[in-house]
């Protein structure tokens, strides 16, 4: 019988730890980052000798990228510092260590909605260059919120423009076409 007993306990432990997954994966589900804009393409001159007959570092248009999305209330009640961050990292296709990545945002607005005490929400930070660096995400900037949050609360941000910009094109970087890929990822702060 006593086999039997602790039988039914192990199983019913295994249950517990696998429900409880599943609940958190359920409120950290609904957050959302759209990403709009356009591929960029830098036109860089042949380079045949070291000199000035290039510029070295090139900057996109300053609404390269727009990002713009959701926070629900799920995700901000887990939040314990008021904030959520976007990151940044990049993947590259064909690419060389030379070459720097670089990104800043402008503009954006936060808004919170549903029964709130003294509620706000801003959008801070990224305001200068920061690096992009490959496969490991490093913070952009960071959407704050507070006050006293009640029922249906979420955040919604929009209208977030970034702007790329690449540096280390030189004679030393082989004439060839690189291309990465721009990744933004959101999260707890």
């Amino acid at each position: 019988m006593k086999i039997n007993n602790r039988f039914f306990r192990e199983i019913r432990l295994k249950n517990y730890l696998c429900i409880i997954p599943l609940i958190i994966s359920s409120y950290l589900t609904g957050q959302t980052i759209n990403v709009g804009g356009s591929n960029w393409t830098v036109s860089v001159p042949t380079i045949t000798e070291a000199g000035t007959n290039y510029a070295g570092t090139y900057e996109s248009a300053t609404n390269l990228i727009t990002l713009s999305g959701n926070l629900p209330g799920s995700f901000l009640n887990l939040l314990t510092t008021g904030a959520a961050r976007i990151s940044v990292h990049h993947t590259p296709t064909t690419w060389n260590s030379n070459l720097h990545l670089y990104a800043k945002r402008s503009g954006g607005s936060a808004t919170i909605s549903g029964l709130c005490v003294l509620c706000t929400a801003t959008i801070n930070g990224g305001t200068t260059y920061t690096e992009i660096p490959q496969a490991v995400a490093t913070a952009f900037f960071t959407i704050n919120f507070t006050g006293v949050l009640g029922l249906g609360n979420s955040v919604s941000y929009t209208g977030i423009n970034a702007q790329l910009q690449i540096s280390g094109v030189s004679v030393i970087v082989p004439a060839t076409t690189y291309s990465t890929q721009v990744v933004f990822t959101i999260g707890p702060n």
